[in-house]
């Protein structure tokens, strides 16, 4: 093909709409993808609506890419890349190599971290140009509706939990069971832990159960969601994946002495957390970022073997206004994907 489709945002905030663009070479270190799938994640918000600095439009946005290396370019053969091979390319979509955290192997906290559709076009696409370090592997198994959203949905959960405190037995509560709590639970579970869901309303209980979930907390109830917690022995961690500080703030007493609060979940107002509240008990509080391409490809490689798939309702390219709108009204359930042929 001499061209190719796209769905670009002409300014901030603006509509998606598709036009066509000559089919672009990849340069030294890069491979072109020819696009099966993209998942449309809320973090898009923040490149179409420019909330993060240095957007440029027209933009085409998309950072849950999963597709098929069509072509190679100089120096990826050698790292055992060939033509035809499915791959994924997430919110890392790759690292300079060459800052501080880079040096220390940290590579997802990289200062010049590659993100697709910030960096360069993303994944709204029938095609795509990315680094040879953001590619990971997609098995056999997985299709490539359900692999792309693994990508960031994916690993930012499973890595969330394997990265931290918790051990198998343990009491671990996953806040919000949406786009990526719903892979929380399942996750958790599937890891071992004795696994609560926090959620709002009493109807969700049954849902969370047949995710996996040992028990279901209520925010809504009249019992605090930390004494739910503190009922069941306290959580030594907390997922945070709901987008609301004052949820999160909510989790906080309900830990037990050392656990962690892992806050994934976005949102810009401020956490209402006072020192009191973590220092005699020893408690933690920190972000989590996505993971590096081979954590990609462990999270898809552990799906696969504990049948963990997304729930994902997917529309063609073209529709991708409609998909990107349904994701932002909040009644997508619950990734949008986007299927470019």
């Amino acid at each position: 093909m001499s061209t190719y489709r796209v769905a670009q945002v002409a300014a901030a905030g603006g509509p998606f709409e598709i036009v066509e663009r000559e089919v672009p070479k990849p340069g030294p270190g890069h491979v072109r993808i020819a696009v099966d799938a993209c998942g449309v994640c809320h973090s898009d918000v923040g490149f179409v609506d420019a909330a993060f600095p240095g957007v440029r439009f027209p933009l085409v946005p998309g950072h849950e890419i999963a597709g098929r290396i069509d072509e190679l370019g100089e120096r990826t053969q050698s790292r055992g890349w060939q033509v035809g091979d499915r791959v994924v390319v997430g919110w890392f979509g790759g690292s300079c190599g060459y800052c501080t955290p880079c040096r220390q192997g940290d590579f997802v906290v990289c200062v010049n971290l590659k993100i697709p559709g910030w960096a360069y076009d993303g994944g709204f696409a029938e095609a795509v140009i990315a680094p040879a370090d953001a590619l990971a592997r997609i098995p056999d198994a997985l299709a490539a509706t359900d692999a792309g959203p693994l990508g960031c949905a994916g690993v930012t959960t499973y890595n969330g939990l394997r990265r931290s405190s918790a051990r198998p037995g343990d009491l671990v509560a996953v806040l919000g069971i949406g786009g990526l709590g719903h892979l929380g639970v399942r996750y958790a579970a599937a890891m071992g832990y004795e696994t609560v869901a926090i959620a709002r309303g009493a109807g969700k209980a049954d849902f969370a159960k047949q995710l996996g979930a040992h028990h279901y907390i209520d925010s809504t109830a009249d019992t605090t969601v930390a004494d739910a917690l503190q009922a069941l022995g306290g959580a030594q961690v907390v997922l945070a994946t709901a987008a609301n500080s004052d949820a999160i703030t909510a989790t906080v007493d309900g830990l037990r002495r050392r656990g962690e609060l892992v806050v994934i979940g976005v949102s810009p107002e401020p956490l209402g957390i006072n020192p009191v509240q973590l220092l005699m008990p020893g408690r933690i509080v920190r972000g989590h970022p996505s993971g590096t391409a081979q954590d990609v490809q462990d999270t898809m490689e552990f799906s696969v073997l504990h049948g963990i798939r997304p729930m994902t309702e997917i529309m063609p390219l073209e529709q991708a206004d409609e998909a990107y709108r349904k994701m932002l009204s909040g009644t997508a359930r619950f990734r949008m994907v986007l299927t470019a042929r």
